[in-house]
């Protein structure tokens, strides 16, 4: 009977942490994925992408476009992953354990994109340029950066938001939810592919700061020209090596057939 009542006192109790834990808004990116292994769509994905994190959604398929044209599997040669091209230091900033998980992946791009939006008071070219190059960059040209493949990825991103992009008609295989301990609920400080971090203490957003994009240009452009002169440089030494050979041996032969030192060489014989 005791017994009885503890029993009933407990259950109660456990349901009303349920209930209670139920009415909380929970805003971590893990919450998000709460889901089980499923199939489902591309489609479904970033509709659920852009209501949860207010990107428009001809965006967000944009930049899956173009930076992986959809392949879940992508990999760049810089090493970024999945549809929206995540870097493993990015993914792990996100809680994304999986970058090739389709929903993971667009998940998280989505939420990056949402801050660079909010930085830029909506101004999605100067996002899209954040995206690609850095928020850094940004701030330094004040606006688009000067880099051809920035002003590109710009211009084919806009471009397929005017006139639409068709998703792969197939269905994707989702992962199950991302444990609550790798899912900082604040991302602010990620970067996407060759993006650097916005916080000035993030190690990636010191590198830029001492090695800009610029600065990587000039390098490759001073290591060819060093290079270059080098190589010309031991082969002008080369050539000259060769050449005093050769005016050493016409000296000889000269010297050898002239008649003065002939007959000199005959006088010492005969002696």
């Amino acid at each position: 009977m005791q017994i009885d009542s503890v029993l009933k006192t407990a259950n109660q109790t456990d349901l009303n942490v349920l209930n209670n834990t139920g009415q909380q808004k929970d805003d971590s990116f893990s919450s998000i994925l709460e889901a089980e292994s499923s199939k489902t769509t591309l489609e479904d994905i970033f509709k659920e992408a852009s209501d949860t994190y207010g990107v428009p959604l001809a965006l967000l398929k944009a930049v899956g476009k173009q930076e992986s044209n959809f392949n879940p599997k992508a990999t760049s040669h810089c090493g970024a992953q999945g549809i929206m091209q995540l870097m493993p230091a990015t993914a792990a900033e996100l809680g994304v354990t999986d970058a090739y998980d389709p929903k993971q992946n667009i998940m998280g791009g989505a939420k990056y994109l949402s801050q660079l939006l909010s930085k830029y008071d909506g101004d999605t070219t100067l996002a899209l340029a954040a995206y690609n190059a850095g928020s850094n960059n940004v701030a330094k040209y004040g606006g688009v950066p000067p880099f051809k493949e920035t002003q590109n990825y710009v211009a084919k991103v806009t471009s397929y938001m005017e006139n639409g992009v068709t998703l792969p008609d197939e269905t994707v295989t989702v992962a199950a939810s991302v444990p609550a301990a790798s899912a900082p609920s604040d991302v602010s400080n990620v970067a996407v592919a060759s993006t650097v971090a916005e916080d000035d203490s993030d190690f990636s957003d010191a590198l830029e700061e001492l090695f800009s994009y610029d600065d990587y240009l000039k390098f490759i452009d001073i290591f060819l020209n060093n290079f270059l002169n080098t190589t010309a440089n031991l082969a002008a030494s080369e050539q000259e090596e060769k050449d005093n050979e050769n005016d050493s041996y016409t000296a000889y032969q000269n010297l050898q057939y002239r008649s003065s030192i002939r007959n000199l060489f005959q006088n010492t014989e005969e002696v």
